[in-house]
Parts: C-alpha cells; structure tokens; sequence
C-alpha cells in the first residue's frame, strides 16, 4: 500500500493525505475554518466519522453543520444522547439500536415499567444537560472479545447478539460522559453541538422486528441542525396530526377498526361508504369509458393455484392458514392476479382479440404484523382496484403509456395536482429474457418522458417477474404517498402457460401488466382526507347540503327542500334538533358540509333558501334550481 491515498474533492480537485490521516485532519489540509467546522466526512457516498482513519483513495468531501447532510449526522448522536439520558433515569434498562430515520431518530429500550408523556419530558431535561456538558465523543476499536467483556458487564445482552453477527475481527464502540454504545458512527465532535430537538412518540417495537422476541419500548424524536428547521417541522407535524386520517374519520363518522373483531379489518360507516361509493362508481364509469371491461372474482381459491402462481412459494408469510373444504386446501386470496388468468384460459385467444383490459374491485387479504398497522394506510383487508392488461408485444408501448395518462386524469379529478415517477429496473436474480425486459423498461420510460413526469430511476429496485413504474403524489404537507403501479410480469404467463395465436398461426407468449391506478381504495380515501383535511371536493362529500330549519315550525318545509335535493340526485342532511341555528351551523361546518340550506320564515314564504357555505359567505335567498345550477355549485 502506498504511503499516501488521493481524495478527490466535490470540485474535483485531487487532495494527497497520508494513508492513516482522520477526516479532521484531511479537513485541516484543505483549510483550518474547515477542520474546526467538520462534524463528519463521506467517502465514495458513504458517511465517515471525523475521527476514523482513511486508508483507500476516493471521492471525498467534509460534512459541516451547513451541509444537507449534516441533519443525519445530528440525529444519530442525538439517539446517542438521549440513551445515554434513559439509563440515567432507568439503570436498569436495556437498549437494543437507535438510528437515524428521515426526520429523526430513535431508540429501543427493554424496561421495567411501561414510559409515560412525563418520562419523555424528564429525558429530554437530561438531554440538555448532557448537551449544556459538551461532553466529547470519542471513538474506540476493540477486539470482539474485548467488547463482549464491556457489554457483558454492562448487562447489555442485545448488544452481545449483534456483537456476535458481525464478521469483522474488531469493532467499534463511542463514548460520551458515562455512555457507551456499538456504533460504526459518524458522530459531531461532542454534545454541544447538538442542541434543536424534540422527543415525540413512544411506541412498541419487537427486537428485531420478530414477534417471538420481547417487546420493547421505541422512543422516536427528531431533531435537526437549527432552530428554523426544527420549528418548520413541529408546526408541520402539528398540522399532520389536525390531518391525520384516523382522527378525521372519528371526528366525521366515517370508519371504525374493532379490535375485539380483528386488527386492520376495516368497518365503512354510512357517511364513509358515501365517500367509497362515489369514487368507485366514478372509477368504474371510467374504465367502462377508457376500455376496460369490469370482471368479478372469488375470495378463495384451492391450493393448487397459488402453488402454480408461486405465491406459496413467496408470498406464503403473507397469506391466512388454509381452510379445509371436501379434503382440499383452500386460501383466501392475496391477490387477484390469478383469477383474470384464470378467465382468459377459458378459451383459446387470437392477436385480433387483443388487447384485453379487465379490471376488478378486488377484495384481498394479506398477514400484516401488528406493529405495523395504521388506519387505512396499512390493513389486512382490503380492494384493490385492480386491473390487467395482456397484449401483444407491439402494442406494449401504447398500452403503457396510456395507463399513464389515465392514471393521471384518475388522481386529477380527486384534485391531486403534483407527481413524480419511479422506474424500478431488472434485479440480478430475474425471469424473462433480457430483450424483453429492455422492451419493458424502454416503453415504461419513454411514456414517462412523453406525459412530462419527473421520474427518479431506481436501478436493480424491480421485482424479478418484471419491471415496473410507481407514480407517487405530494399532499399539502410535502409527504410522498405511492398511488399508481404498473408492473410488467414476465413470470404468471409462463407459469400458467398463457398463450394467444399470432398472425401466423402460431402461439405467442401474450405481455401481461398488472396495475393498480389508486392502489388501494382504503389507503387512497386515507390519504385522501389527510390531503384535504377533509374539505373533499363535492362531488365526494358524503353530505353536500345540510338542511337547516331555524326553528321546528320550520320543520315541514325543510323536509320539502330535503326531498328536493334527493330528488336532483343531491345528498343531503334535514337537522330535526331543536337547538339554535348556530350551533346547527357549528355543527354542519365541523362536519366539514359544503353548503347549508338555512331555512327560515323569509325562505318559507318565497319558497327559497338562503346558502351558507363551508368558508362562511352567505347566498341569500335564492332559488333552488337557481342555486344547483350556478356556478357557486359547479365551483365547489
């Protein structure tokens, strides 16, 4: 080896360090501020403590409090710190690891008692004193006998187990104060110059993620690199919370999850299924519009077709026990995939009678693990408005692209407006000829191209029956949600034996895309209202006029506005309360209605109604027909 390496610097300048030098001192060669403002460095991409020894030539450049990476760096040191504030409190605890995540960091405790929100604001205050302490982090390599001596005695046991699946010879642990943790690193030079943080949540979390080993407690915070950024996110986490779709749905009397039923099963209340029902019959009008025919499938299928589309093969963790049925094994269904080939094996097929589109609202069920249900987002039931296309190979690349632009217009019309696009390419482990792949991937990316779309490559990222594309959304809050799907599969064709009879009288092995335009239609409307706030545009809102009688002598000719309104196709609400038209109005505005029909003497006799809408302006006594008609209904 060489006495010296060669860093290439950001602006591609060549840095010549002695094999052995620290990220500091390389730092300190490119200038003194430098060093003394260095927090981390990266290597070829990849984070370097300040502290660690190079010892290989590479693309290098000096993280500082000022650079975009410098919030990863932070957060990992502070769930260092905040450990080190837990065993304070609780000596007697076990931690198992605490990383950095986006927005923040954790740590996994194992207990003695479960921790409540006051324990979270006594950890934070020795948190700041650790960080009013500047304590120094300080980095060790020790043989692997050596630091299962250290956490032996420390009765640290879930660090012994990582200790023992790592296969280098030496590892390496940071200290601060009385602290010390196995870490690779990168962490700031000490303490003080962590300082804007948050502890949040407190949740449970089995080690390892396997349900058979204890349950441990996960503290989550975040934490950035100043005080601006740090407010910026808590004002948008409180907003977060005020969108959350789990409280918008109690508050609006939409869905209910009953544990005492089962976990991630989901309860569609009257108003909630107005909400679903709208936008599956607009969805299914659509298809109808667009091409698609709609098909209907069974919930349960015998064994043997989920051992011929490989699902037990690789999807088995996912799936329910079978049910036993006339001594045959049945399962009830994951996916839908296998049922529409089952209807296309029904008879023989022609290039003429291509392409076919079949699509389906299909309800499936997949094992979820309890720690990561949540709302509609993530469930064990739920449909998937699910769709296949088999084609031939010529007409691959206009298929593609005009699920594209129906994909589009679908999640414009539910007022989604901004959109990036995700290429997965081939694995190294795939089916499918090579030519065919390139085919895929160059129709997916040139439709892609052609509609306008960011799109962000993930090379290596497809599954290995095939490419795909996922277009994601960006809600109010600047989240990401992943709503669109289209995926080649190179692997059902062949395990079915799918064929068609080409012009040449042959058969051909048919194109088979899967695609999902909503995803599901339980995460959508969840994400959905968390877009919205649940303000929906009206042609979603469960109730779009609530009928509002100032007093009960008002009560008949409110019934007749309600009929009439039901009668244009309108839905609607008659309040029948006795209680003051304010609160009436209150009322309507928190169940977020767009439009109030209030209805009083004045209105009575003129046989009109005076329209409050949603923001609080007033259209005074206007007709009926005049009001449905207007553009103050068609702008809503």
């Amino acid at each position: 080896m060489s006495e010296n390496i060669t860093l290439t610097l950001p602006d591609g300048k060549a840095l010549e360090v002695p094999v052995g030098a620290t990220v500091k001192q390389a730092a300190a060669k490119i200038g003194p501020r430098l060093a003394e403002a260095a927090i981390a460095g990266k290597l070829d991409g990849s984070f370097v403590d300040i502290r660690m020894p190079l010892s290989t030539s590479g693309k290098f450049e000096v993280v500082t409090m000022k650079s975009p990476d410098a919030n990863d760096v932070c957060r990992h040191s502070m769930a260092h710190i905040m450990a080190e504030a837990v065993l304070k409190l609780f000596p007697e605890a076990q931690f198992g690891i605490g990383p950095s995540i986006e927005n923040g960091f954790y740590y996994d405790f194992l207990l003695s008692r479960s921790l409540t929100p006051e324990d979270l604001e006594k950890i934070e205050k020795e948190m700041q004193a650790s960080i009013a302490a500047k304590q120094e982090f300080t980095r060790e390599e020790l043989d692997k006998s050596a630091a299962r001596k250290l956490f032996g005695d420390l009765k640290q046991s879930f660090k012994l187990e990582l200790i023992d699946e790592i296969p280098d010879q030496k590892v390496s642990v940071f200290r601060h104060g009385g602290f010390v943790d196995l870490c690779r690193g990168p962490h700031v030079p000490n303490t003080g110059a962590v300082k804007f943080f948050k502890l949040l949540t407190i949740a449970g979390a089995y080690w390892r993620g396997d349900e058979k080993r204890p349950m441990l407690q996960r503290i989550y915070g975040t934490a950035f690199a100043t005080k601006e950024e740090l407010d910026k996110h808590l004002a948008m986490l409180e907003e977060a919370k005020k969108r959350d779709h789990r409280k918008l749905g109690k508050e609006l009397d939409l869905f209910s999850i009953h544990e005492e039923v089962g976990p991630g099963l989901v309860f569609w209340h009257p108003k909630g299924a107005r909400i679903r029902n709208a936008a599956e019959m607009f969805w299914k009008d659509q298809h109808y519009k667009n091409g698609y025919e709609l098909i209907y499938t069974p919930h349960i299928g015998r064994s043997w077709l989920w051992e011929t589309s490989g699902h037990l093969g690789f999807y088995r963790d996912s799936m329910y026990s079978p049910m036993l049925i006339d001594d045959q094994e049945y399962f009830i269904k994951p996916m839908n995939c296998p049922f529409h080939i089952m209807i296309y094996k029904t008879q023989m097929r022609s290039y003429r009678d291509l392409p076919l589109r079949w699509a389906e609202m299909g309800t499936v069920y997949r094992y979820e693990k309890s720690g990561v249900l949540h709302g509609l987002m993530r469930v064990r039931g739920f449909t998937q408005d699910d769709a296949h296309i088999i084609c031939t190979p010529d007409q691959i690349e206009d298929e593609v692209r005009e699920v594209i632009r129906f994909s589009l217009f679908i999640l414009k019309s539910f007022g989604f407006e901004e959109f990036k696009a995700y290429l997965a390419t081939r694995p190294e482990k795939a089916v499918g000829e090579p030519a065919r792949w390139e085919q895929a991937l160059a129709a997916l990316k040139r439709a892609v191209d052609q509609e306008g779309l960011v799109c962000e490559v993930d090379e290596g990222g497809g599954a290995f029956y095939g490419p795909k594309i996922d277009l994601k959304i960006k809600d109010a809050l600047g989240r990401e949600w992943q709503m669109t799907t289209i995926q080649f599969d190179f692997n059902l064709p062949e395990r079915f034996d799918m064929t068609y009879i080409g012009a040449d009288g042959g058969h051909h092995r048919p194109y088979m895309v899967h695609r999902a335009l909503m995803g599901s239609v339980e995460r959508f409307l969840g994400v959905l209202l968390e877009y919205h706030g649940g303000n929906l545009p009206l042609w979603l809102c469960p109730v779009q006029v609530a009928v509002l009688p100032i007093s009960d002598k008002h009560l008949e000719y409110g019934k007749k506005i309600e009929q009439a309104l039901r009668t244009r196709g309108i839905r609607t609400f008659l309040d029948t309360r006795s209680d003051k038209i304010n609160y009436k109005i209150r009322s309507a505005q928190l169940q977020k209605i767009p439009f109030m029909a209030v209805l009083g003497d004045a209105e009575a006799n003129a046989n009109t109604i005076t329209i409050r809408k949603r923001t609080g302006e007033n259209l005074t006594g206007i007709d009926l027909d005049a009001f449905v008609t207007s553009q103050e209904w068609k702008k809503a």
